[in-house]
């Protein structure tokens, strides 16, 4: 008898999260819903007859709390989704550090607390977005981020260069856009690549795939996508059957980033 594989979504409590859930629900994976807000996740969960664990991915806390939960229930997440993020209004240091709390440092906090909990052979991807391109970036920047060569460490420099270069009001001048948004997608974009080339001796599939601009909160009701479409971009990497890693994708066919 097949083992049934659980799926672990970030940021899960409405909109697109909870889209993934319910569809990979579908597809008849063991779910546990995550979210920062936990009667709304709760609620959302029990909508939808998936596990729920509360989860703020920028804080520490949360994340050991929910590492530990899963190994004293012995789980293991066959596939992780960082799906949590924000987009917030205006551009200032506030602005920049908070989005990339959430967007890229959280991300890269979860996936690490979560590893040791992720078989050889399992799967993680990024939801990131078509903002992630590197053409907003000065030709020395884009090629940092897409350097074959970079290490998460390098990675984190790179970002908190551009939050001190926000800081120092002079981040237009040495070649970054002016939206924390944007250097988030791109530089989890950039974090895939270089998972992917890291757990490949374990044999871990490591995606971003992008959903498009979706009708929700985040993306408005202008957005010409709706929810259910921009969620089968992110399960279709989630569900992957092949040896593809470290590759970005929309409804599960390439997509441009350099």
């Amino acid at each position: 008898m097949t083992k049934t594989r659980t799926a672990l979504v970030t940021g899960a409590g409405q909109g697109i999260g909870l889209e993934i859930c319910r569809q990979l629900a579908a597809e008849g994976l063991d779910v546990i819903l995550t979210s920062r807000d936990e009667k709304v996740g709760r609620a959302a969960a029990e909508k939808l007859d998936v596990d729920y664990d509360r989860l703020d991915v920028t804080k520490s806390g949360d994340i050991a709390a929910l590492a530990a939960d899963l190994r004293r229930d012995g789980r293991v997440v066959d596939i992780l989704v960082n799906n949590a993020a924000v987009s917030l209004d205006g551009f200032d240091s506030e602005v920049v550090q908070k989005t990339l709390a959430a967007n890229f440092f959280g991300a890269l906090a979860a996936t690490e607390g979560l590893l040791p909990l992720i078989p050889d052979g399992g799967t993680i991807v990024m939801v990131s977005s078509g903002m992630a391109e590197l053409h907003a970036y000065s030709p020395a920047i884009r090629a940092r981020f897409a350097d074959p060569q970079l290490s998460a460490k390098k990675l984190v420099a790179l970002v908190n260069e551009f939050v001190a270069a926000v800081a120092a009001g002079n981040h237009t001048a040495k070649g970054w856009p002016s939206s924390a948004y944007r250097v988030s997608k791109a530089a989890l974009v950039a974090l895939t690549r270089v998972l992917a080339r890291d757990l490949a001796p374990r044999h871990i599939r490591v995606n971003a795939a992008c959903p498009g601009w979706v009708r929700t909160r985040m993306g408005g009701k202008s957005a010409p996508r709706r929810v259910e479409e921009g969620a089968a971009s992110i399960v279709l990497a989630a569900l992957i059957d092949d040896a593809s890693t470290g590759g970005f994708f929309r409804d599960g066919k390439p997509a441009a980033w350099e």
